[in-house]
């Protein structure tokens, strides 16, 4: 039996990938690149390849998440990610269709205890190939935990996380982020959040439509802000900013 880890570059998949490895299967990592990463989580995946002691599979689809919001003529928002779906999943899907059958491998994702109920979810769509989430079971460990266990084997941590950011995907920035995210991408990198602020008009300009997928509620109303609006009207302000609305990234699992 061989395992394949779907190997993000988030600390969640190198826990992951170490329960697996404990096993004992043949094992194999498996990593899809956006072309949109931080790059220190190039760094990251190559040593932690490395000290998982497997392979490390690269797949790319080409484009960039921007690519694909043009090609399809639709902006990802927190419902609908044309781009997490396009470039990881089925890019994903298809090597690992190419390459087994559901009776000679079992795919591992990092979700862990506390999101169950979206592994649940994702193992049962999944069918008939058989999914875990070694992270699910006991010992269970939190974020902070499998970070220390990182550090105490001689790895260092993807810098995103040192900074604030409860993931380590497409550089800081995702679609379903919320504005705490956005804030903590404007305080650390703002060169960064300019650039997604430029690329998000980019898609609007060439889809001929503006859907804004970041949601600020003032005075108990919902808004749907673009980035440049976040940034005048709430980052430059003395708005509140909701800092516990950091959303979710769900790559691997979400559908």
């Amino acid at each position: 039996m061989t395992r394949v880890v779907m190997f993000s570059g988030g600390i969640g998949s190198w826990a992951a990938a170490k329960r697996v490895k404990a096993m004992g299967d043949e094992m194999v990592l498996l990593f899809a690149d956006t072309k949109c990463e931080d790059e220190d989580l190039y760094r990251f995946i190559e040593e932690a390849a490395e000290n998982v002691g497997a392979e490390l599979v690269r797949l790319e689809d080409g484009r960039t998440i921007w690519d694909v919001f043009k090609d399809v003529k639709f902006m990802g928002n927190t419902r609908v990610d044309p781009c997490s779906r396009i470039l990881k999943r089925e890019l994903c899907d298809k090597w690992i269709a190419s390459n087994y059958n559901p009776e000679t491998v079992r795919i591992s994702v990092g979700i862990d205890w506390t999101e169950i109920h979206r592994y649940e979810r994702m193992a049962k769509r999944k069918l008939p190939w058989i999914y875990d989430a070694p992270l699910t079971e006991k010992p269970y460990v939190t974020k902070d935990q499998m970070l220390g266990w990182a550090i105490s084997e001689g790895l260092q941590p993807p810098r995103l996380y040192k900074m604030g950011f409860p993931h380590n995907n497409c550089g800081g920035f995702c679609v379903k982020a919320g504005q705490g995210q956005f804030k903590k991408l404007w305080d650390t990198m703002p060169g960064r959040y300019m650039e997604v602020e430029k690329k998000e008009q980019e898609v609007y300009d060439s889809i001929g439509s503006q859907r804004p997928f970041l949601r600020v509620t003032v005075d108990g109303v919902l808004n749907y802000v673009t980035l440049r609006e976040f940034r005048e009207n709430h980052l430059a302000t003395d708005c509140q900013i909701d800092l516990f609305d950091l959303g979710g990234c769900g790559c691997f699992i979400d559908d």
